[in-house]
């Protein structure tokens, strides 16, 4: 199997019962916000496309590059298909001109056959609400001789079905670095940014880390991750000058800390590196010297924001821009949404503020309705201040998901008092009848905790009240805190309330 990176967490993995094309991202994204890094445009991109499958793990901008795959990836290819709840990725798929579609069952494995032979394939689809945009997965390939475990950044929660299926995985491709906008865009104090940055960072390659443990590979390759930002007002979020409240280290700094951890098996594979695995035996080879990329970050990206400022320049003409009120234009989005989601809107609770402008405009949840503030009203728990472009631009192009477009570009800046409201951010990715209805039964199941673990002197139920994540596996407890590594969220044990957001109680007592 050869396996090259295309940049961030694309992969072309060549096999003699086919090639498979994995999430090629070279467009900027979200709001001209992020770029690939290292940079891949030099990339062969025609014989890259020409493939016999396409793979997308999901609808993620930084993997779903509609203009790429429309551009460079044969149409005949057979794409091979998550099993998500909501079609909305392959329906995407369908408008770039792609018709073939293996429809795979959510962690099964298929044997696919191809123009020289047998593929082994499992596609793990995650389904909840807060993966991706109505889903995220990975995706499992052998050819017979070697098993590659593209987990991309998908967090599935259980690993026991592809060890059934497959065994020993010889190389997993996997994020560790950040992809999210806190703290960054919180109007905090500094220092308190910071402390909150550095958990983040750290919880993130902590993460990565015990999905590795568990894996087991022989060989690690950090990818998806991270983006590079080139817009002068972003260069900020760059982690280029020690910074160790940065949420997005680069792969040098995991690959430390893998070493640090007793792991020699990491590897380093920019875009053209080209990696020829045989079972547990690997040759490596790469286009350039990684030192000119990593041996002066601070220079490479300073190029990178010199020759790609037209490309900038051109996104941003491309925002929409107008004057007059946008109520009435969110009035017609949102409250047929609010209308739909009661379980959502009452988990939110309380109105929220979006200070577009200089207009204010009021999400109030809990009587299902778009308005402008009472005289009185005072500070909102939640609240967004959003650039009135991005606004229009979103309300233009009918944007089903303001995550996957204006939250994840960082180009915002919010507040809250209090915890995080997941359900909130699950409205803004469901603005579709269809999203909206999926999500909303997805909260209303009831989530098995019947049965139960052992942590540090505690017994608590088994599961993760958030997203089902096995707690044996990634809760951590420091003192009277537990703490779920798979996104951070965290319980008070004594109590079993959760301290990161409203509800999902844990059921726990001292042993």
């Amino acid at each position: 199997m050869q396996i090259t990176s295309v940049g961030h967490a694309g992969f072309h993995i060549r096999t003699a019962a086919g090639t498979i094309l994995c999430d090629p991202w070279v467009n900027p994204a979200y709001f001209a916000s992020w770029f690939p890094f290292p940079d891949n445009t030099q990339l062969d991109w025609e014989a890259l496309g020409d493939v016999d499958y396409l793979y997308v793990s999901h609808l993620h901008r930084d993997h779903f590059d509609a203009a790429h795959l429309a551009k460079y990836v044969n149409k005949d290819a057979t794409v091979l298909l998550p099993d998500y709840p909501v079609p909305d990725l392959r329906r995407e798929l369908e408008k770039l001109g792609f018709t073939r579609f293996f429809e795979t069952e959510d962690s099964v494995k298929h044997t696919i056959s191809g123009p020289g032979g047998d593929l082994d394939v499992m596609i793990v689809a995650l389904r909840a609400p807060a993966d991706g945009p109505i889903g995220d997965s990975g995706i499992i390939v052998s050819d017979g001789e070697t098993t590659c475990f593209n987990m991309n950044d998908a967090r599935p929660v259980d690993m026991d079905v592809v060890f059934d299926a497959f065994g020993h995985i010889d190389i997993h491709l996997l994020q560790y670095s950040g992809a999210i906008w806190y703290p960054m865009v919180y109007d905090i104090p500094a220092r308190t940014k910071a402390n909150f940055g550095k958990q983040k960072r750290q919880r993130g390659m902590d993460r990565a880390r015990s999905y590795i443990e568990q894996v087991g590979a022989t060989w690690v390759v950090p990818s998806a991750g991270p983006p590079v930002f080139l817009d002068d007002e972003l260069r900020f979020l760059n982690d280029d000058r020690g910074d160790e409240g940065n949420i997005f280290p680069d792969q040098m700094v995991f690959l430390e800390q893998m070493r640090i951890h007793g792991n020699e098996g990491g590897i380093l594979m920019i875009p053209g590196s080209v990696a020829d695995v045989r079972g547990k035996d690997l040759d490596l080879t790469h286009p350039v010297d990684p030192d000119t990329i990593y041996g002066d970050k601070a220079a490479y990206i300073e190029n990178m924001a010199r020759r790609f400022a037209p490309v900038l320049e051109a996104e941003k003409a491309s925002w929409a821009t107008g004057t007059g009120s946008l109520l009435t234009p969110l009035k017609e989005l949102f409250e047929p949404i609010m209308a739909q989601s009661d379980l959502i809107c009452d988990g939110i609770g309380y109105p929220v503020g979006l200070v577009i402008g200089d207009e204010t405009v009021v999400l109030d949840f809990p009587r299902r309705e778009v308005r402008l503030p009472i005289e009185g009203e005072g500070r909102y728990r939640y609240g967004f201040r959003i650039a009135p472009e991005l606004v229009r631009t979103v309300l233009r192009d009918n944007e089903p998901d303001w995550v996957n477009t204006i939250f994840l570009s960082t180009r915002f800046q919010a507040w809250r008092i209090g915890g995080y409201n997941e359900f909130l951010y699950t409205f803004f990715k469901c603005l579709t009848d269809e999203r909206i209805a999926y999500a909303d039964g997805w909260f209303s199941e009831a989530h098995d905790d019947s049965a139960s673990t052992e942590l540090d002197g505690w017994e608590v139920q088994r599961r993760c009240p958030h997203l089902k994540a096995d707690l044996s596996k990634f809760g951590v407890v420091e003192g009277n805190t537990l703490t779920c590594n798979l996104h951070g969220w965290q319980w008070d044990l004594e109590s079993g309330r959760c301290k990161t957001s409203k509800g999902h109680e844990l059921r726990s007592r001292k042993l």
